[in-house]
């Protein structure tokens, strides 16, 4: 039996790297996000009413990236899921306790 870089356990770890990038992204979106509102919070009323219809789309924006963060943890949990059960397979092919 030939164990390759392709094998699950790789699939495994690259889901959690896959994972982890996406929860960085968001969180930095969600930081971003904050420190934009609080720098456009002092302005005219013209201003502010103009602000309001970008205000939605960051809404928006905060609501997709809070979903980004909830997607990568289940990446990283099922990845890691995944690289436990190709290493504990692994582990019943070759007896590595013996």
């Amino acid at each position: 039996m030939e164990i390759t870089g392709s094998s699950a356990y790789y699939a495994g770890l690259s889901a959690i790297q896959t994972g982890q990038n996406r929860i960085y992204q968001a969180a930095d979106q969600i930081a971003n996000n904050g420190v934009e509102r609080a720098a456009t919070s002092q302005s005219s009323d013209y201003q502010a009413e103009r602000l309001r219809a970008v205000d939605r789309s960051q809404q928006m924006d905060l609501a997709t990236s809070t979903v980004q963060l909830a997607l990568g943890k289940q990446e990283v949990e099922l990845g890691a899921k995944v690289a436990k059960a190709s290493d504990e397979m692994l582990g019943r092919f070759i007896d590595t306790y013996a």
